[in-house]
């Protein structure tokens, strides 16, 4: 049986027809840009989330590209990060004239390490910018807590984890500002790019409506150098369809990683934990193991999905030699970079296929000791 890493074809099947009537909608309206769908988005996710405002824009790399600048975040200043993420985060830093620095991640959690961040700030540190990797939130009261130490600005990178929550709050809800990707393989997706900033701070909001469309509040008077980036109506309307069902997903998702629980996976590999007083939504499921090429082998030879995320760590690339990192400067990252492999994980599987992803595995690396 093939079961492949995601399926997002099978999630939005059984309301396929209702899609192309949401299409034929827009297209009647004549409204593509901004207007009445894109409205009613902002509004519908920022009531799901609990924050004040909601600001669509073209992609989650404009999306926190803009915060930065929303924030206050430029030349010069230094914004601490994980290496171990999707490379946008700290190219966004760099992107705005910041420099990111590279703090290290929790082993259990694979978000940034609060004592690690502490650590690397100095008078020049303007904000600190978490990212909830593979849907699993990071540690905010006690980054929050720092940043107050500090006087410095907490930006969400919630690409991955739109509906995760930390102490019955939602991400996206915790920090100064947050950002979401809408790419279509994510939980929340759309059928194209999309992106979005939260934030309950009406500054920050009344800025990023104004750079995602060039810097201009009314289309005349232009006051800062700003962005094209806009949410489109089509993508907006598709989220809003989406957002009705996205519990649902996440539930599920949370249901398919009891079943590999149950089937036996950590008999095989490291399970990703999951922390106290928070609902992680399983945006990628990634096990840990010293056997991840024989892994990898053995599920391809059957089938089976898995592969490699974030396999080099960013304080290592080549675009970031000039900031002076070396091998050993994150040990925790690296060993998560050399580790991790993701397995199927998606809305729509069934306990059949969790079956087959983890005899696939157990085909491939010796049980653990």
């Amino acid at each position: 049986m093939a079961v492949p890493l995601m399926d997002p074809n099978a999630q939005i099947a059984p309301y396929m027809d209702e899609l192309e009537q949401i299409a034929a909608r827009v297209l009647r309206s004549g409204r593509f840009i901004f207007g009445p769908e894109v409205e009613g988005f902002e509004q519908e996710a920022a009531e799901y989330l609990g924050v004040k405002h909601a600001v669509g824009v073209a992609n989650g790399t404009d999306a926190l590209s803009v915060a930065l600048r929303c924030l206050g975040v430029g030349e010069g200043d230094e914004v601490i990060c994980p290496a171990y993420t999707f490379f946008a985060t700290p190219e966004t830093i760099s992107s705005v004239g910041a420099v990111p620095v590279f703090a290290d991640v929790d082993a259990a959690t694979c978000c940034l390490d609060v004592d690690d961040v502490r650590a690397k700030v100095t008078g020049r540190t303007k904000a600190i910018l978490p990212v909830h990797l593979f849907g699993h939130a990071a540690d905010m009261d006690a980054l929050n807590a720092l940043a107050r130490e500090h006087g410095l600005a907490v930006l969400e990178d919630s690409a991955q984890a739109w509906g995760a929550e930390l102490g019955g709050r939602r991400v996206g809800s915790l920090g100064d500002a947050a950002t979401f990707s809408f790419f279509p393989t994510k939980n929340l997706p759309c059928f194209g790019d999309g992106g979005m900033i939260t934030t309950n701070r009406d500054d920050v909001a009344e800025l990023a409506r104004m750079l995602r469309f060039h810097g201009s509040k009314d289309k005349q008077t232009f006051t800062h150098i700003g962005y094209n980036s806009r949410l489109d109506a089509l993508q907006a309307a598709f989220l809003r369809r989406n957002l009705t069902e996205i519990d649902g997903w996440n539930a599920h998702r949370r249901q398919v990683a009891e079943w590999y629980e149950q089937a036996g996976l950590g008999e095989l590999v490291e399970l990703p934990p999951v922390q106290e007083g928070t609902t992680p939504i399983w945006h990628l499921y990634v096990v840990r193991t010293d056997h991840r090429d024989e892994l990898i082998a053995a599920c391809a030879e059957r089938g089976v999905g898995a592969t490699v995320y974030y396999g080099s760590p960013h304080h290592l690339q080549p675009v970031y030699a000039d900031l002076g990192y070396a091998p050993g400067d994150l040990p925790v990252t690296e060993r998560l970079c050399a580790t991790g492999v993701a397995l199927p994980m998606f809305a729509t599987m069934t306990r059949e296929q969790v079956d087959e992803v983890v005899e696939a595995v157990r085909a491939g690396v010796p049980a653990r000791v």
